[in-house]
């Protein structure tokens, strides 16, 4: 019998109470968003299409293992690519799993990557329209997020400030595949917004800005793509902090979302051990970056790195914080995170509680 075996629990015997962060809505076709847009926009989209900042247009930059990046029996029989199909969402999901509030995280369409400005911004107000049309009034367990084109700053500022007062939104969804590293001042209207509205920044895998997913440049394997993600995260953390963004807003909260967890304690004590020695040259910071880590910074657990043991696994939590942790499902995708079966290790019906609903409920102000 395998290590995993042996660490694995059995699924919980009592109801799940779970508050899923992570859940990918997508449309059956554009036209579901054409409500929504000018008349001018659905002719663009017509006659030039959507247009996204690399060489490969609509494609993805990397073919994935499965299609759609999803699971198999995600498709719905009425057609649509999945996370399409509201009923279906609810049986397979929201309703088997205990889920009581589920975060919509729309990746499918790039708003926020489209070379045509204009045609982002229009397209981010149209998609959060389609978020609470098609979605939140259909399911009141589902939540919106606020679409930006961060590369329009002033557009950005004005739909957060549009949507804040919604209740429908709980925060406020960027791709950390920006045109400049995230921390630049370009962006700091955009996080003051975010501050004035009280939504957090969640800040998901994604986007495309025309570069390589790697340093040396593109991948041969979809495995190494999807392990750059890791990377890419913590560059735009690392950019945050000594771009000195948490010390210019102390009230910003930042979820890094679907970028793993375990590198946070090794990256935390690097940055710290770099400002001892060059703090010199960042004056703006007055704390060691893992204080700011530790008191802006929150992280989903899919896809958490699992250690080879249940010790080194909860050693881990206990690293990053188990207040920091945030449960997501990534549904529907292939890599999915089951929440009767998430964590390898026998966690204490109070961890269990307090990450798979406490510190979300917490974090969003749901328990007000």
């Amino acid at each position: 019998m395998s290590i995993v075996e042996l660490d694995r629990p059995k699924a919980a015997k009592s109801k799940l109470k779970v508050i899923d962060c992570d859940i990918h809505p997508a449309m059956t076709s554009w036209t579901e968003v054409h409500p929504y847009l000018e008349r001018r926009w659905i002719d663009h989209l017509t006659i030039y299409g959507s247009h996204l900042r690399h060489a490969f247009s609509e494609a993805l930059s990397h073919p994935r293992m499965s299609p759609d990046a999803a699971r198999t029996d995600a498709y719905p029989e009425e057609g649509g690519p999945p996370g399409s199909s509201l009923k279906l969402m609810q049986q397979q999901h929201l309703d088997p799993n205990g889920v009581e509030v589920g975060m919509l995280i729309p990746l499918r369409w790039n708003p926020g990557s489209q070379r045509n400005l204009d045609f982002g911004a229009a397209l981010t107000r149209a998609m959060n329209t389609w978020q609470v049309e098609r979605w939140v009034k259909q399911e009141p367990r589902l939540r919106a997020s606020v679409l930006v084109a961060q590369e329009d700053t002033a557009a950005s500022v004005a739909e957060i400030d549009a949507r804040g007062g919604d209740p429908s939104f709980t925060q406020i969804l960027i791709l950390p595949k920006t045109d400049e590293p995230i921390g630049r001042r370009r962006y700091w209207p955009i996080f003051e917004a975010a501050v004035r509205n009280n939504l957090p920044i969640t800040i998901h895998v994604g986007g495309t800005n025309g570069h390589p997913s790697t340093a040396g440049g593109w991948p041969s394997y979809y495995m190494e793509e999807h392990h750059s993600v890791a990377q890419i995260m913590q560059s735009a953390l690392t950019s945050l902090v000594f771009e000195g963004v948490f010390e210019r807003y102390p009230q910003l909260r930042v979820v890094i979302m679907e970028g793993g967890l375990g590198w946070v304690p090794s990256l935390s004590a690097r940055m710290d051990k770099h400002w001892a020695r060059l703090r010199s040259e960042v004056p703006h910071l007055k704390r060691p970056p893992s204080e700011y880590v530790r008191q802006n910074v929150w992280f989903t657990t899919q896809p958490m790195e699992e250690p080879a043991t249940a010790a080194e696994l909860l050693d881990l939590f206990d690293r990053v914080g188990w207040d920091r942790m945030l449960f997501s499902t990534d549904y529907p995708h292939w890599d999915f995170d089951d929440p009767r079966y998430a964590f390898r290790a026998n966690l204490t019906q109070a961890q269990r509680e307090q990450i798979l609903y406490g510190n979300a409920a917490h974090f969003y102000g749901l328990d007000k």
